[in-house]
């Protein structure tokens, strides 16, 4: 909304992380409004027109405000101006974020900074680089936006469509991040899962004819529908072989596969439909082992085709390990040796440790849960591992 009525894309952050330590301070001692949502806006419109005034003024003592005088977005209006404060313009800042004057990678680390409240560390993680460079990277995009003078607006459609596939990929490592928190206690971050489904539902809404949307979405319905049987009663994690299939979600499970069969049918096929046929091939399984893995193996082949990507080739592993043996997958897996993206990663380990688990080598099975244990930032994941490791040493 601040930057709609100011233009100023990165006062508009400051205004709004200000009013956002107001309510952290007040409404603890104070109570909470009756209006929380209009609150904020209001305490973070106040915060932007003294921003903008102090800036007004520091140009005019600089003798720039003769030469922005009558165009200037960035005068601040009447204070008691009366604000809509039930409008949404989520989709508007995600399409703002991915303008293309800004580089793909950037764009979606700015988006998740400034509309998935990602912190810094947590996107870095994402795009497994270090937490430096995504600061960096952050800090020149908001530049970029500030320099570029583009309106707050929704794109028309030539141009949305040329944004399009940095929106949903935002809107996937959104999702992502809320599904299996990077970072802390939880394993999920609910806020984040919701709001990017709700994103998506958006987005189905304006385009719904565009496969990948409906993908995306269908991705997220039918991963979130095995949200209640991810974790037991003191927050443990549950892997999918072992989760209790009759607290999934079925009106999700209907509602994703629907949507998947529908995009498919009508084509061009995503990566995100791809995805999604994976998962409703998960969901529609009535136990683990009458998993169809043999298609499941056959769309992460020609996933692994439409995407360059070392979390594609890990899954794939894990897939031939479930077709062909845990041999194969192993095989599979030092395939990634050496990959730079996943050095650090706790992926690797856990996934060859499985796999180890599943050929009977529970002493090389036993190192590799403990070095991903190691890995890992977030702590039930951590707790998961550490129980594998502990349950395999105390078998031998």
């Amino acid at each position: 909304m601040l930057t709609r009525r100011f233009g100023d894309f990165a006062t508009a952050e400051d205004a709004v992380q200000e009013a956002l330590l107001d309510a952290a301070t007040q409404w603890p001692a104070e109570g909470l409004p009756d209006n929380p949502r209009g609150w904020l806006v209001q305490v973070a419109y106040r915060r932007m027109i003294e921003l903008v005034r102090a800036e007004t003024a520091r140009r005019a003592r600089e003798d720039r405000a003769a030469r922005r005088e009558g165009d200037d977005r960035r005068t601040a209006p009447a204070a008691d101006e009366p604000l809509a404060t039930d409008r949404d313009d989520t989709l508007v800042l995600l399409f703002l974020c991915c303008h293309p004057t800004l580089s793909t990678a950037s764009a979606i680390a700015l988006t998740l900074r400034a509309v998935g409240g990602l912190s810094t560390a947590e996107i870095a993680r994402a795009f497994l680089v270090p937490e430096a460079t995504m600061a960096q990277r952050i800090s020149r995009a908001k530049q970029r936006i500030r320099s570029s003078s583009v309106p707050f607006r929704m794109p028309e459609a030539a141009e949305r469509q040329a944004r399009l596939a940095t929106v949903l990929h935002v809107l996937y490592l959104i999702f992502t991040e809320g599904h299996t928190a990077s970072l802390g206690a939880d394993l999920r971050r609910v806020d984040l899962a919701e709001e990017a489904i709700r994103l998506a539902r958006a987005m189905h809404a304006l385009l719904p004819d565009d496969s990948e949307v409906a993908g995306l979405l269908a991705l997220m319905l039918l991963t979130e529908a095995r949200a209640a049987a991810r974790t037991g009663p003191s927050g443990e994690l549950i892997s999918l072989a072992d989760q209790d299939r009759t607290r999934w979600d079925p009106a999700a499970i209907a509602e994703g596969t629907a949507l998947v069969t529908r995009a498919m049918a009508r084509g061009p096929v995503g990566p995100y439909q791809l995805q999604a046929a994976i998962g409703a091939l998960h969901d529609e399984a009535p136990s683990a082992e009458r998993t169809d893995w043999p298609q499941i193996l056959a769309l992460y082949q020609v996933l692994e085709r439409l995407v360059e990507s070392p979390v594609v080739a890990l899954n794939r592993a894990v897939a031939t390990a479930m077709v062909h043996g845990p041999v194969a997958g192993l095989a599979a897996l030092g395939e990634l040796d050496g990959d730079p993206r996943l050095t650090d990663h706790h992926r690797l380990d856990a996934a060859r440790a499985h796999l180890y688990e599943m050929a009977g080598d529970r002493e090389s099975a036993v190192a590799h849960y403990r070095a991903a244990a190691g890995r890992t930032t977030s702590l039930p994941e951590q707790r998961y591992l550490q129980m594998r490791a502990a349950r395999l040493a105390n078998a031998t």
